[in-house]
């Protein structure tokens, strides 16, 4: 006996439904509204068959979103008699089509073209994939905004004509020539952290500007490091920074109780130490901020002892004494601790030793003395 077997027919899958179905897990799955997608396919699918099929008529492109089916409309419109096919068609044509036509309706023919499925396909996968690139690009351009002012941590992915650029994983970053620091050598696979200085939208996606050179890194350093600071019991009030060099940080705590130096030099040193490890060996120096001027500055000059701080308040210029065998301390190596202290304090800050100040003291007085004796005499003299 012949035996009989029965192949299962395979259910055709409907093109359009499965388009359909892979546009919006698409869109779910990298967070874009499928309407969007939609109006975006229709619209290049107005220029796909302008380009291959009719250039001059005016037409429209409607994606279904129920079947997924594409269909291609002539607009024309409608007038007494036609005297152009593209453009216009005859009121007797139109009410052929709809009774209630007047002249002076817009009306739309199909004119879907037969092999348009291809065309329309290509153009759409184009669109889909570009859309999608446009959508990553907007959502790391966001993500970044938000960060800016902040610190990322990359790896140094290549250097090229004196640009770093970082590895952020998503995306990428660019530390110029200006935002790096002189001592430091950035080589390929090195994990650095940078602060976020500006994020551009370019054709090419967002461009993330980072800097190892700006005070912002040390501040949020310190705001990582130190708990006391993220609670808001210690808060930095200024930054200084010669980046790779040598650094000023002034803090101040409403706690009477809490050491604001002591809380960010940590036990040992240890919270500072880490951040100096970090910025390549910059030496940091942290000072206590004071509401009152002359005190800040004296504290600014550390560690340099001050001896005496006159302001003027007016011009913000100050005097400060320091004893002579601290002079060059409080100036530092090529200036260095005056010109941080003043960038600390934003004061004009002159500094002179006790001998220094004793001495102009001294020439101030004998002037005054040589000016009274001249108008003695003269006053003699007219006597």
């Amino acid at each position: 006996m012949a035996r009989k077997t029965t192949k299962a027919k395979a259910k055709a899958t409907d093109p359009g439904q499965e388009f359909l179905m892979t546009l919006r897990e698409l869109g779910k799955e990298k967070g874009i509204d499928e309407e969007v997608l939609f109006e975006a396919i229709e619209a290049a699918l107005i220029s796909a068959y302008k380009r291959n099929f009719s250039a001059k008529e005016n037409v429209s492109v409607t994606l279904s979103r129920e079947t997924g089916h594409y269909h291609v409309y002539a607009l024309k419109q409608v007038v007494e008699e036609a005297e152009n096919d593209i453009t216009e068609i005859s009121l007797a044509r139109a009410r052929a089509i709809k009774p209630d036509y007047e002249i002076g309706d817009e009306i739309e023919i199909e004119v879907t073209p037969a092999d348009f499925g291809r065309v329309a396909a290509q153009t759409a996968k184009q669109v889909v994939v570009q859309r999608i690139r446009e959508a990553e690009r907007g959502i790391i351009y966001e993500e970044y905004m938000e960060r800016e002012s902040d610190i990322i941590t990359g790896i140094v992915q290549r250097v090229e004509k004196g640009n770093v650029f970082v590895d952020l994983g998503k995306t990428e970053a660019i530390l110029t020539p200006s935002e790096q620091i002189p001592t430091e050598n950035y080589t390929h696979g090195m994990r650095i952290k940078a602060f976020v200085v500006e994020v551009k939208k370019t054709n090419k996606g967002p461009q993330i500007v980072v800097s190892r050179t700006h005070p912002g890194l040390l501040k949020r350093l310190f705001e990582l490091e130190v708990p006391e600071i993220q609670e808001g019991v210690v808060e930095i009030k200024s930054v200084a920074r010669e980046p790779g060099n040598r650094s000023k940080i002034a803090v101040w705590s409403k706690d009477e109780n809490v050491d604001p130096v002591g809380a960010c030099v940590g036990h040992r040193g240890m919270r500072v130490q880490a951040i100096v490890d970090e910025l390549g060996s910059e030496k940091i120096d942290i000072v206590k901020w004071n509401e009152d001027s002359a005190t800040y500055i004296a504290n600014a000059l550390s560690p340099a002892k001050v001896v005496s701080v006159a302001v003027n308040e007016e011009e913000r210029v100050s005097r400060v004494v320091v004893p002579d065998y601290q002079l060059s301390l409080a100036i530092g190596k090529e200036g260095q601790n005056a010109r941080l202290a003043a960038k600390l304090t934003s004061w004009k800050i002159d500094i002179k030793s006790e001998t220094q100040a004793a001495d102009e003291v001294l020439d101030d007085s004998m002037n005054e003395v040589s000016v009274v004796t001249e108008e003695s005499f003269s006053a003699e003299g007219e006597s």
